[in-house]
């Protein structure tokens, strides 16, 4: 549950990472040496020029009007020599005029022959490539910001960045760029739409200030250098931006887009033997459209009627043993695009325990939550795999007064379900209600972005009746409130948030609620927490603060307090509730190169929780160590070192049980990434005082045949031994140290293998195909069951050795708890003989999961999508792992296949 101790050397500082490649042409000036480096504290103004004449965007920037605009450059090396001139010249202009700003960017280069230029999909980060980029703060609130990229062979992305250092690169503008070469370099020519930018005009209607800066990659130096310098260990990246000033005259422009759809798909299942639901072959087709208009300069109404939301790449195969639900990622652009405004309670620390989203929009046309499973009184059944969403709306944006606002609300429709009983009548029964779901978030900044102070409120609200009255909650609201403070050029920065939820609905709902795994209230020694069967609400609380201290030296203590009826699942994510923590982290930063290393960075860390009665649930320290080479090849070493402590979800809703001191080490490696060929692995080995046991290697293949061609492939073996999986509990008046309930809990030896594979191949910049395939097999082998004897303690008595029997028929089990006994004949005379009966626990699940997407935007913001889908799955009640066996079994698995095209057209 705990982040990555070293996250912050990964963070996406603007540039390092994720620029994109440029080209230019046309230029008879000689070549221009580096200048010296400037002073890295004057700070960096342009003057913004109208633009007299039209600009065609061409890539050769040789209209009349450019020799008017004032030239930035001087660029400041970010890496890989810090605080140094860029050793190459870059010449940047700047214009505007009412409808679009210009960039036209000159890149010198001595040798024109090493550019690197490769194709790929817009808005996919190529590591090995020369790239420029254009980044605007027009808020000048120095927070937000806009990013647009190029590279030599024309590939684009744009980036939208929030709170000074953090990025969403799924958001996509409609914007216009042209490049080209010659011997002396490369050159970019950019347009920019002022409807695709936000900003506030003022009342007065003076002449505004906009944050704005340049970057360029050098990909065979591994280099990156900016305008206005970003230093790797100084914090924040908007709020160091430089100037443009003297905008006059820019009014709001119309900002209308509407985007209409149309789609169709084929979808091909395999055979299921007697179902009447069952159809060889299922189509349809659906129209729609999304609508957004400027409500201000700053706001934006975003409406969707009909929605297409489906998305073109599957989750990846998991298997879950644990109490606690699998968090998957959000991929649909509604949802996406603009996500960051309603991000709350997001505390500034390099470590925490857990992890909490107080909006999680996948909870919007999710699965039906009430579904019906197949049993012998309903052999067949028939339902949706989603709730379907009637209608979307948001408003987000920025007034002038410097109020960050969103606002969502979508309304899911009720679904039903059909089945037919054993004796071949069918039936209907609806699987989730109506749901109207509202999400409001605001900010206010100040002291020039410093300081932020915000709110959050959420609510959920269901029309429930007949069956789904005693399974969901009628209502469910949070709200809550957040702050950040950054001082000394924000190098320090103090955080927090409180925040408070309330969910309602029938008795049977709210018990419901109280005996899930994020609150377990029926544990019976838990003193702090009661179960109330008659309750119809519960309410609770949860806050955070956090201190960090960001540069050469990083360093952060954060704590967090859930109380235990704190629940937030009905539109946001927690696992657990009923929790205090402590994690700290102290590490440095040093990018200055030495005569081995480029950089390196060491760190340690140290992080505790606590339930609210003040057990003991969780304690881990440690170190990490990372360098990376003059070569570009990188590694590094996380070692790590748990203490016993207790475990109050171990028994899912029983006793406090125990987990066992720990330790782990975790090593990797990476390559050059720039090279036609390079390699990644990992690899992770621990264990624990009780004989648990875990292992596991990744490695990942990347070739590059041409610059038009990326294969990658990764395959990656987990193996473990867990001796306390949990299997039943079950109830017996003479277990009275466990409380009346008997814990089974079983030895697993598990194995999981995947290969995770992409092709990509970029023909043009606006067409594009990409394959994706993952095979994958989880084997569970269960031995020696066992029995949980003594609360807050790791002991268990395994039956048939330390206790009782152990009768096997077939695969299913029956466990006596307190005597050695004479197996029944039968399964179903055992169960007669109050046996503890468990069928096969072992498992072997495999899946093979791919697909194959062209896209083609053959008109700015406009998109026909070729999508081919495929599924195998395939299980059998056995326990080990053959890789011959079960790797080959995936490909004769019955296939569903799913065929789409899909149509978008933009008019703006």
């Amino acid at each position: 549950m705990r982040r990555n101790p070293l996250r912050h050397l990964s963070l996406a500082m603007f540039l390092s990472t994720i620029s994109v490649p440029l080209t230019a042409q046309g230029s008879s000036q000689p070549l221009q040496p580096p200048a010296a480096a400037p002073s890295l504290e004057a700070p960096r103004v342009l003057q913004g020029v109208r633009a007299s004449g039209a600009i065609r965007v061409d890539g050769r920037a040789d209209e009349a009007a450019w020799a008017a605009s004032p030239v930035a450059t001087d660029f400041v090396q970010r890496g890989p020599r810090p605080g140094e001139a860029s050793t190459e010249r870059t010449e940047v202009r700047f214009l505007y005029d009412d409808q679009a700003v210009y960039v036209a960017a000159r890149m010198w280069d001595r040798h024109p022959d090493s550019i690197a230029a490769p194709l790929a999909r817009r808005d996919q980060g190529v590591s090995n490539s020369d790239w420029f980029d254009v980044a605007l703060d027009s808020y000048h609130d120095r927070r937000t910001g806009f990013r647009f990229s190029v590279n030599p062979a024309g590939l684009r992305r744009d980036i939208y960045h929030f709170n000074d250092d953090s990025d969403d690169d799924t958001w996509d503008a409609v914007w216009d760029v042209a490049v080209s070469r010659d011997s002396a370099g490369w050159s970019a020519e950019f347009r920019i739409p002022l409807s695709q930018l936000r900003f506030n005009v003022p009342r007065d209607g003076a002449a505004q200030t906009w944050g704005i800066n340049f970057g360029r990659v050098i990909a065979r130096r591994d280099e990156s250098s900016f305008w206005a310098p970003l230093l790797p260990n100084t914090a924040g990246i908007i709020s160091r931006f430089g100037t443009v000033q003297g905008l006059a005259g820019l009014r709001a422009p119309r900002r209308l887009e509407i985007m209409p759809y149309s789609s169709a798909h084929v979808d091909r299942q395999p055979d299921r033997p007697g179902d009447p639901y069952y159809s060889a072959t299922e189509g349809g087709a659906a129209v729609g459209v999304d609508v957004k208009m400027g409500l201000t300069s700053g706001l934006t109404l975003t409406g969707t009627v009909n929605p297409d939301f489906g998305q073109v790449e599957l989750d990846p195969a998991v298997v879950n043993l644990t109490a606690f639900e699998t968090q998957f990622e959000e991929r649909r652009p509604f949802f996406v695009e603009g996500n960051d405004v309603f991000q709350f309670g997001q505390s500034q620390a390099f470590n925490s325990y857990g992890g909490q989203g107080f909006f999680y929009s996948r909870r919007i046309g999710r699965a039906p939550q009430a579904g019906l499973g197949t049993s012998g009184d309903r052999p067949f059944v028939d339902q949706p795999e989603q709730s379907s969403i009637l209608g979307a709306a948001k408003v987000t944006g920025r007034t002038a007064g410097g109020w960050s606002l969103g606002l969502l609300n979508a309304v899911t429709g009720q679904e039903q379900a059909r089945y037919v009983d054993a004796e071949g009548d069918e039936h209907t029964a609806p699987v989730e209600p109506m749901t109207n779901y509202l999400v409001g978030r605001v900010r206010r900044d100040l002291n020039g972005g410093s300081t932020v102070l915000g709110g959050m409120a959420t609510a959920t609200n269901r029309s429930l009746d007949g069956r789904l009255e005693p399974l969901l909650r009628r209502d469910a609201y949070v709200g809550g409130v957040d702050f950040e403070h950054s001082w000394a050029k924000r190098l320090w920065t103090v955080s927090g948030y409180v925040a408070a939820s309330s969910v309602g609905g029938s008795a049977q709902a709210i018990e419901r609620t109280q005996r899930g795994s994020g609150h377990y209230y029926q544990r019976p020694d838990a003193g702090h927490v009661e179960l109330e069967a008659d309750r119809t609400r519960l309410s609770g609380h949860s806050a955070s603060l956090a201190i960090q201290r960001a540069g050469d030296w990083d360093m952060s203590v954060k704590v967090q307090n859930v109380s235990p009826g704190f629940e937030m699942n009905d539109l946001g994510f927690a696992q657990r509730a009923d929790v205090r923590s402590l994690a700290t982290f102290l590490g440095t930063r040093r990018t200055k190169p030495t005569p081995v290393l480029r950089q390196y960075s060491i760190a340690g860390f140290t992080t505790h929780a606590w339930n609210t009665a003040g057990d003991a649930i969780f304690a881990d320290f440690g170190m990490g160590l990372w360098g990376q080479l003059h070569s570009l090849w990188s590694g590094g070493l996380n070692l790590s070192l748990s203490p016993a402590t207790r475990d109050d979800r171990l028994t899912r809703g029983g006793p406090l049980g125990a987990r066992p001191a720990s330790w782990g080490v975790n090593a990797h490696f990476n390559s050059d990434s720039r090279k036609p060929f390079s390699v990644s692995m990992g690899g992770y080995v621990g264990g624990d005082q009780a004989g648990g046991e875990s292992r596991s290697v990744g490695l990942n293949l990347n070739y590059r045949p041409s610059p038009s061609v990326r294969l990658s492939m990764g395959p990656s073996v987990d193996q473990g031994r867990d001796p306390d999986q949990y299997l039943f509990d079950f109830a017996d008046e003479s277990a009275e140290a466990t409380f009346g309930q008997r814990y089974v809990f079983g030895a697993l030896d598990q194995t999981v293998f995947a290969v995770n594979t992409r092709l990509d191949w970029t023909f043009t910049p606006t067409l594009s195909l990409q394959l994706y395939a993952q095979p994958f097999v989880a084997a569970g082998d269960f031995r020696d069951f066992r029995e949980f004897t003594t609360p807050g303690k790791a002991e268990y008595d395994v039956y048939g050795r330390d206790r009782g029997s152990v009768c096997g028929y077939g695969g299913a089990y029956a466990l006596s708890p307190v005597a050695s006994v004479t197996c029944p004949a039968t399964l179903q005379q055992a169960e007669a003989d109050g046996l503890m009966v468990v069928g096969n626990p072992d498992f072997n699940v495999r899946s093979l999961r791919g697909n194959a997407v062209v896209r083609w935007e053959y008109r700015p913001g406009s998109a026909l999508f070729f999508v081919w889908q495929q599924e195998r799955e395939g299980f059998e009640g056995v326990g080990g792992f053959d890789a011959r066996r079960d790797v080959g079994s995936l490909f004769r698995a019955p296939a569903r296949n799913v065929f789409m095209i899909k149509a978008t057209y933009w008019i703006g």
